[in-house]
């Protein structure tokens, strides 16, 4: 029955289009072989304009959600308006809305306790917990990692990662980890050799956080660091690179080169000033940023600063990581078997934290503290989002729809010259350029009345950040709603 109404709406879509094609000469995106996914609709439902008469636009609200009602690819509002969701809640929901799976573990009265009784882990863990995160996160571990602190969000995993280099780089300095009683008595009144004057290297357009920590190192929107105090931490510049890469590899290989030489400069000049970096923290794709790509040879490149120089090597995955990009962490297709020292997560892999080597654990019991310190029941819930991503070979499906998206932007991109440049993704984490900010924010807000969610990011970017269960169908789905936001800002 699903199937047979998802073939009806799709041959009217396509008759659509086409007729919209041969009169108007656009693109038209093909429909892809369909595979069932049981639990989603067969396309997007419109009853108003969004937000609608029952949502409140209240700051930075888009609209109220009905989430008993969202399935699969789809949200629904409080106006029962049906949207193919390729944002995500900020990249955030793995598997999409509602997955079967998930609600028959929740449904299940042997994990009712936990889900009601939300432990102090850094105290009472339950005594199950050891097991569920291997079952779950360290299943996952990144190259080298053996080890993981699990936080609840992305900031405070950053923020908590950042303390770990700083801890371990001043360790590393003493030779020691036994506090001297000035260290003990300075840090009391903020003064060092307690509160030592140490720093962290980031890149501009990077994004890893609000709290103050992380908010220095987040180079993105003005708006995010407004009248908020920070500290004197060294920033560099991150590669510009133009796209195709393929076609620019001369070009991109320079534009690389030159903000490697930067970072060295810095390091050394932070040194001298007094503010030595214990660390370099950066993301696979600046995703917030406006989706900044680089190459796997600037990455181990970095990597090899980091080690000259006695940095610890933070690689943030908050959004790049739990499969968007094919893999389940974007620093896999750097192809390195030592590729960080800690590597942060959050969003998809539903709780937050950090993996790290053994010599970044904590000394000292409370040095990484706080009540929560994560919650079991999302590492509940990730061990079977693991299983289902296993099951139904989904990272083999992103690929597969990451590469038709991509091509489908390509051609949008070639067909709309004046609206559309610098294409670029790695699976189905891709972005595209719009001419400008105002054009960006009206396709946006077009898009979603027609029943596409989607996130914009950077300057005048569109972010793509759709769940790992979004297949080629949906691909084709949006790409010709897309084409038709498009043709009207023609």
């Amino acid at each position: 029955m699903a199937s047979s109404l998802i073939s009806r709406r799709f041959a009217l879509s396509l008759q659509t289009n086409l007729w919209l094609s041969a009169s108007a000469c656009r693109y038209v995106s093909k429909a892809a072989p369909k595979t069932q996914v049981d639990f989603d609709y067969d396309g997007p439902s419109m009853k108003t304009s969004v937000p609608g008469p029952r949502s409140q636009n209240i700051g930075a609200i888009n609209f109220f959600c009905n989430y008993e009602e969202s399935r699969g690819n789809y949200l629904v509002d409080v106006d029962n308006n049906r949207m193919l969701d390729i944002y995500t809640q900020i990249s955030s929901i793995p598997i999409g809305y509602n997955h079967p799976a998930l609600l028959k573990l929740m449904a299940n009265p042997n994990n009712l306790s936990t889900l009601v009784n939300r432990p102090a882990l850094g105290i009472l863990p339950p005594e199950n917990f050891p097991d569920k995160l291997t079952e779950s996160l360290l299943s996952v571990a990144p190259s080298g990692m053996r080890r993981v602190q699990t936080m609840a969000c992305g900031s405070c995993s950053n923020e908590n990662a950042y303390k770990a280099m700083f801890i371990w780089y001043r360790n590393k300095e003493r030779g020691h980890n036994t506090p001297s009683d000035e260290d003990l008595s300075t840090c009391m009144i903020n003064q060092a050799p307690g509160c030592p004057d140490l720093s962290i290297l980031s890149f501009m357009g990077g994004f890893h956080g609000r709290t103050l920590g992380c908010l220095a190192t987040t180079h993105s929107k003005a708006i995010h660091k407004l009248d908020v105090p920070s500290f004197d931490w060294p920033m560099a510049p991150f590669p510009r690179l133009q796209y195709p890469l393929q076609e620019f590899t001369r070009e991109n290989a320079q534009e690389e080169a030159r903000c490697l030489e930067e970072v060295e400069d810095l390091i050394v000049k932070w040194r001298q000033k007094g503010k030595p970096v214990a660390g370099i923290v950066i993301e696979p794709i600046q995703a917030e940023g406006g989706d900044n790509h680089a190459s796997p040879d600037f990455f181990k490149s970095l990597r090899n600063i980091a080690r000259k120089h006695g940095c610890a090597f933070h690689v943030d995955e908050v959004q790049t990581g739990g499969g968007a990009t094919g893999k389940y962490w974007a620093h896999e297709h750097w192809g390195m078997d030592d590729p960080a020292d800690i590597v942060s997560f959050s969003k998809k892999l539903l709780t937050g934290g950090y993996y790290h080597k053994d010599e970044l654990q904590a000394d000292k019991p409370y040095r990484i503290f706080n009540t929560w310190m994560g919650d079991p029941s999302k590492n509940l819930l990730l061990a079977e989002v693991l299983n289902v991503i296993r099951r139904e070979n989904l990272l083999e499906e992103v690929t597969r729809s990451g590469k038709a998206l991509l091509n489908g932007l390509y051609d949008l991109q070639a067909q709309n010259p004046g609206i559309l440049s610098r294409a670029r993704g790695q699976g189905t984490f891709c972005a595209i350029d719009i001419c400008d900010d105002a054009t960006r924010n009206s396709i946006l807000l077009k898009a979603r009345d027609k029943g596409v969610l989607l996130g914009g990011c950077g300057d005048r970017s569109i972010r793509f950040r759709p769940a790992l269960v979004f297949k080629e169908y949906h691909v084709h789905m949006f790409l010709n709603i897309f084409n038709d936001v498009l043709a009207q800002h023609k």
